[in-house]
């Protein structure tokens, strides 16, 4: 038996290798082996930190017995769902749709030999249990529908398959009413512990981001509460940065505690908007956000940095105890005797107390997440959490998912631009910058962008939606905070691409594309990150005034309006499409988007960084030397020492101190 994994880019595939089942990765070549055999095929999805995949996989896959029969009755496909969002996307709505909605990884599913689902679930235990059967009877009852009900099997994939296309997204062209829109996402808000929703519970900084454009006093507070909340919460790592995946309970108490780097490249923009949005006279919170967005970037450089510069995609909640038994969490975790014995008695209980560890623990066997109480002084707290991660290091460490994934990275150089400019950190733009040349340089090949690489080499995948939307944004973005146009040409041309490869015919965009899959994904809801439609908006938006490209302009606007009903439907799920359209809406009454171009050679000098920080949402700001070129006339017969403000159609008097900012960045016109 040929290993076809062992050499895969994908550690989730990886992972998988030394297996004795037959597995394939999705290629043509598979599905052709299950057709000329005549073999369903057995899709197992999943990805490299998902612990219940990792369950399933020692519980099922590695056991020799099961290997064989799967070997002998069907044709196993293996996907990582971060290399295959497509593949992923189709499948995942197929099992909603046969499981009541109910999904998630791994997903375990059962295709004729032309790729088409008649059975679909999630984890199968090995052991039969109460209302769920073992996988191997699921293995067993899938084969013998295959050979004696083999029509009806084929029927009823081909009815599943009819229904699943004939669905149509409903496109709207009326406006949503963005008043209903908030009251629906006020009214789901958690008044106790922030957020929305019970269990589990997500960040959505998608939302986050919309509930921060007006600034309307009861947004702005459920957006600080939530932030406030999070930021205190167990769901945030308080010794070492970052956040993990989601919280298990609503206090944010307990998170499912892998690490992705998609919700921390999000969140890292969502707490710099956050701390911007913040009064100065409210300084415990401005401080609060402040470290947490430095906590994620501190993490991110310590732990998530490829040898490339590019940044990786996960780290695995599970870990060894001392003993070497696998445990979720468990690198995370304590007790008030581990917190003396790394921190002496004063500090142990002072850190004990700070941090809400109590003798019957959080979580299970009396140990505790770590929750910050109060407003401890951070020159001593800083202190403990540095004790603490030297402490944490010496166990043993979760693992990690080293695969790039380009839409991830394009968010976190977005995020890392935005900090960098807004709090001066020089450090941040170079992390940024070096992102960015590993995107231009691997994922970039003829023309088209690569949705993942590993090591340097990228995958045969062409992106999706999101990544040419996250990656052209991001290029942009960079161009404006270091005046290299070069960065806003490649901009362009990815989003260029992109019009070819994702239009849809009602002005939107498919998220893939066309692989020959029974349907075409397109999701015009933001749920834990953008849709790719809201990334390919949010992209042209910004090229669109940084180029002084007004097509761009028009194309994002008919996208827009294919959001419309998702957000007039279900605002909470669809965060990124309701910021665009409360910009819009701003927009029409008069404050519309800034392009503040500063010409001066220095971006972090005083007009550079004010202008970060004071321009309304929506806006863009270009620094670069008196007569930079590649920026239309943005750089035109203008003197250096100035910031120059258009919004719209109005220009306002040059600017030579940053005090005066105000009035051309937020008079409304």
């Amino acid at each position: 038996m040929v290993n076809r994994l062992a050499q895969s880019s994908s550690d989730y595939l990886r992972q998988h290798s030394h297996q004795l089942v037959d597995w394939w990765e999705w290629s043509d070549e598979a599905l052709g082996s299950a057709r000329e055999l005549e073999r369903p095929i057995l899709l197992s999805v999943g990805y490299a930190s998902c612990h219940w995949c990792h369950v399933m996989s020692h519980e099922s896959f590695d056991d020799p017995e099961i290997a064989e029969y799967i070997n002998d009755h069907f044709v196993a496909i293996k996907v990582d769902r971060q290399q295959h969002p497509d593949v992923d996307a189709v499948f995942m709505t197929a099992t909603q749709a046969m499981n009541n909605g109910s999904g998630g990884w791994p997903m375990t599913a059962f295709l004729t030999p032309e790729g088409k689902p008649f059975f679909t679930g999630t984890y199968f235990p090995p052991e039969a249990g109460p209302g769920m059967p073992s996988f191997r009877q699921v293995l067993e009852s899938m084969a013998d529908a295959w050979h004696h009900r083999r029509d009806k099997v084929r029927g009823s994939a081909e009815y599943l398959v009819n229904v699943l296309s004939s669905r149509a997204d409903t496109v709207t062209g009326e406006t949503p009413d963005l008043r209903k829109a908030i009251d629906d996402v006020e009214a789901a808000f958690d008044v106790i512990h922030g957020g929305f929703g019970t269990q589990p519970k997500f960040p959505n900084p998608t939302l986050l981001d919309a509930l921060l454009v007006k600034g309307d006093p009861r947004s702005l507070e459920i957006a600080q509460r939530s932030l406030e909340h999070m930021a205190r919460g167990g769901i945030y790592d308080q010794v070492g940065g970052g956040f993990h995946r989601y919280s298990v309970d609503p206090g944010w108490v307990v998170p499912h505690f892998e690490k992705m780097l998609y919700d921390n490249a999000l969140l890292l923009g969502t707490y710099v908007r956050g701390w911007r949005r913040t009064a100065d006279h409210d300084g415990g919170l401005r401080a609060l956000f402040e470290r947490t967005a430095y906590g994620i970037v501190e993490w991110l450089e310590r732990e998530m940095v490829s040898e490339q510069g590019a940044f990786i995609s996960a780290l695995d909640a599970d870990s060894c105890d001392i003993r070497g038994a696998v445990h979720e969490g468990i690198f995370y975790l304590w007790n008030p005797e581990l917190l003396v014995d790394a921190l002496g008695a004063e500090l142990g209980d002072w850190a004990a107390d700070v941090f809400h560890v109590t003798k019957g623990g959080t979580f299970e066997d009396g140990l505790s997440t770590l929750q910050l109480r109060g407003r401890p002084d951070y020159a001593r707290l800083d202190e403990v959490a540095g004790k603490l991660l030297e402490e944490r290091e010496t166990r043993f460490r979760p693992a990690s998912d080293n695969i790039v994934v380009a839409s991830w990275n394009g968010w976190m150089v977005s995020s890392l631009v935005t900090g960098a400019m807004i709090f001066g950190e020089k450090g941040w733009l170079e992390l940024a910058l070096r992102a960015a040349e590993y995107l231009a340089e691997v994922h970039l090949v003829d023309g088209e962008l690569r949705r993942t690489s590993r090591d340097g080499v990228a995958d045969v995948a062409v992106g999706g939606a999101e990544d040419f939307g996250a990656v052209a944004e991001a290029f942009a973005l960079l161009s404006g905070a270091t005046g290299d146009s070069a960065w806003l040409r490649r901009a362009e041309a990815l989003l260029e691409r992109a019009d070819e490869f994702f239009s849809h015919a009602d002005g939107g965009f498919y998220d893939s594309v066309d692989t020959g899959l029974f349907e075409r994904p397109r999701s015009l809801t933001d749920n834990v990150s953008p849709s790719g439609t809201s990334a390919l908006i949010a992209a042209l938006r910004v090229v669109a005034q940084l180029a002084e490209r007004p097509g761009f302009s028009e194309r994002a606007d008919r996208a827009a309006r294919t959001t419309w009903a998702s957000v007039a439907e279900h605002p909470r799920f669809a965060g990124a499409s309701l910021a665009d359209l409360l910009v819009s809406d701003e927009a029409r009454r008069g404050l519309k988007p800034a392009v503040a171009v500063v010409v001066s050679d220095d971006p972090f000098g005083e007009l550079a960084r004010a202008s970060w920080r004071l321009a309304p949402a929506g806006s863009f700001v270009v620094t670069a030397p008196e007569g930079a070129e590649g920026w239309g006339s943005h750089f035109d017969q203008r003197p250096g020492g100035f910031v120059y403000v258009c919004r719209g159609t109005v220009c306002f008097d040059p600017v030579n101190d940053y005090n005066d900012l105000k009035t051309p960045l937020w008079s409304r016109v």
